[in-house]
């Protein structure tokens, strides 16, 4: 069963690396841009297909794929080239690999969420008996738990989470009858309760009930948590509380999701799992491919608004192939970094 589990994983990584390119490929289609190569893979071409103007390969190391454009990173007589289309297609082009990531882990949460008969929400339902945080001017049966010190709630786990990481004191607020009602320096802490181990808060939350509206908000707010989840992992990155060690590349993530597998009482809760996993992994590409760092989408996009700049100040067209070097040399960088992060992997896999 464990082979199957990596096969599965190594199929659904595929598949987020595909829909990836395909973005960036049908975007170019669409804008009329000449597409030399779309490729699924890198390294040496083990399969490959000439169609019209375009190469369609699979290539033998499956850490990524590339969309090849003409006049991409130089100087295009062609009209048709990457280089010589509006600022607005070229961010079109260069954004339609993130959305479409975005895009299929949505799509992913929709479909495990589709059998659903009903979602927890973060809705207060009622109250355990003495609860000091009912009232009037307090939470009341009914109230929506929105936001919680700034922090947009998404799922009834983020109210403790949230809560757990504060000082005490809080700024909430609630939807109430339709319209936001603030609690400002609200005083919260875990109480005991009759009949319960642990501190709780004393709040019993609410279930939707599993119509299309609620399914497409849950499955929407459970997509935004993810993306939430990324960015609170890269504060952790850039704080130093984490640190490149722990970063996991695609052998890490394979590995990942065949433990997540493997760790379900039953193949289909090990489906479902690893799906869900697989819907965190590409809202998480999405968001990194979008970061401003050269060789990445969001590179390319943070260059092209720098070159609009400097070219309006200057009145003068940059040579493409100066902005070719910048991305030459963060491609040597990722490509070391990707290295590195592939060890680590194959370190923790041969070591436990």
């Amino acid at each position: 069963m464990s082979v199957l589990y990596v096969l599965l994983a190594i199929l659904l990584f595929g598949i987020l690396i595909a829909i990836h390119e395909f973005g960036h490929f049908s975007m170019a289609k669409l804008c009329g841009v000449k597409v030399e190569e779309f490729s699924i893979g890198m390294g040496p071409v083990i399969f490959k297909r000439q169609k019209g103007e375009t190469q369609y390969s699979l290539r033998a190391v499956p850490i990524g794929g590339f969309c090849a454009m003409e006049g991409e990173d130089e100087a295009s007589d062609d009209p048709r080239a990457f280089i010589n289309q509006a600022p607005w297609k070229k961010l079109l082009i260069l954004v339609a690999g993130s959305f479409m990531n975005f895009l299929l882990g949505l799509i992913i949460v929709i479909i495990l969420f589709a059998p659903a008969e009903g979602f927890r929400a973060p809705v207060v339902e009622s109250f355990m008996d003495n609860c000091p945080y009912e009232g009037e001017n307090a939470f009341q049966a009914g109230d929506r738990i929105h936001k919680i010190d700034g922090h947009r709630i998404y799922q009834f786990y983020d109210v403790s989470d949230f809560l757990s990481k504060g000082d005490g004191t809080y700024d909430i607020v609630v939807i109430r009858d339709g319209k936001k009602v603030k609690l400002d320096d609200f005083k919260m802490v875990p109480l005991e309760y009759e009949g319960y181990q642990n501190k709780m808060y004393g709040f019993i939350f609410g279930v939707d009930e599993a119509t299309v509206g609620n399914l497409l908000r849950h499955s929407w707010n459970s997509t935004m948590e993810f993306g939430r989840m990324v960015w609170m992992g890269l504060e952790q990155l850039v704080s130093g509380q984490v640190g490149v060690k722990d970063m996991a590349g695609p052998v890490g993530i394979v590995n990942l999701m065949t433990e997540t597998g493997q760790q379900a009482p039953t193949t289909k809760d090990a489906l479902f799992n690893i799906l869900y996993l697989g819907a965190f992994i590409a809202v998480n590409l999405a968001i990194m491919n979008m970061l401003p760092i050269p060789a990445l989408d969001g590179g390319r996009v943070f260059l092209l608004f720098i070159t609009l700049i400097i070219e309006k100040i200057t009145r003068k067209k940059l040579d493409p192939k100066y902005e070719g070097y910048i991305h030459a040399g963060g491609m040597v960088l990722l490509l070391g970094l990707m290295a590195f992060v592939m060890f680590n992997d194959i370190v923790r896999i041969v070591m436990k």
